[in-house]
């Protein structure tokens, strides 16, 4: 059981150290974009490997563990979570890849407009993922459920942002390029947020051993 309790705490410290990665592509993406910095965004594009590799070996080591182990009550949930929050923080790295390829795009077109929705989509975004981590760290359900509430608002600055630039393509079909690229910007923020409600839900799970996706208006009402 001791072995056990090590590796545990080594899935433990792989999840923690994929997010860190992870929360780092997001962050440097959005400020390649802000900046209009391309030595930045291609950073972003260079590191992809690094958070697909730390994928598959916490893909493997969870699958030993499961056949090895034979888990069961919360070291099985453990399990199940960590699996889960592994894809959602992959996927999460191939959105901040995306964003940084928009950011390569839009550094050699005219400017639409001043960015200030977006900029506060990404902190929002980076604060529900930073959230969530610590929330998964101290084994806190009630700070994950905080997480839930939150992508609302960022819901909210993705349409924001969709009807601005709608309004920009409509008075001047000129800026339609750089228009399509910041919205598809807004909508990969969009759902790394969604990804970060999905992690929010497996640590209420993890802790709780209540399955509460598609329940989340109970869980915020709670």
């Amino acid at each position: 059981m001791r072995q056990f309790s090590v590796e545990l705490e080594e899935l433990h410290e792989k999840v923690l150290q994929m997010g860190g990665y992870v929360e780092s592509a997001i962050h440097r993406s959005v400020r390649a974009l802000v900046d209009r910095d391309p030595e930045l965004a291609r950073q972003v594009l260079r590191d992809e490997a690094r958070i697909n590799q730390m994928e598959i070996e916490i893909d493997n080591l969870t699958t030993r563990l499961f056949a090895l182990r034979q888990p069961m009550a919360r070291d099985l949930r453990f399990l199940t979570a960590a699996m889960k929050i592994n894809t959602d923080l992959e996927r999460m790295g191939d959105l901040a890849v995306n964003i940084a390829q928009r950011a390569l795009s839009l550094v050699a077109q005219t400017p639409v407009k001043p960015l200030i929705d977006i900029p506060r989509m990404a902190q929002l975004v980076e604060s529900m993922l930073l959230r969530v981590l610590d929330a998964f760290v101290k084994g806190d359900a009630e700070e994950a459920t905080g997480v839930l509430t939150a992508d609302d608002e960022v819901d909210a600055l993705r349409d924001s942002v969709y009807q601005e630039l709608v309004a920009y393509m409509q008075k001047d079909p000129s800026t339609v390029p750089a228009a399509v690229d910041l919205i598809f910007v807004a909508r990969n923020l969009e759902r790394i947020a969604d990804h970060a409600t999905n992690i929010a839900e497996d640590v209420v799970f993890l802790v709780k051993g209540v399955d509460v996706r598609h329940h989340a208006t109970e869980v915020k009402n709670a």
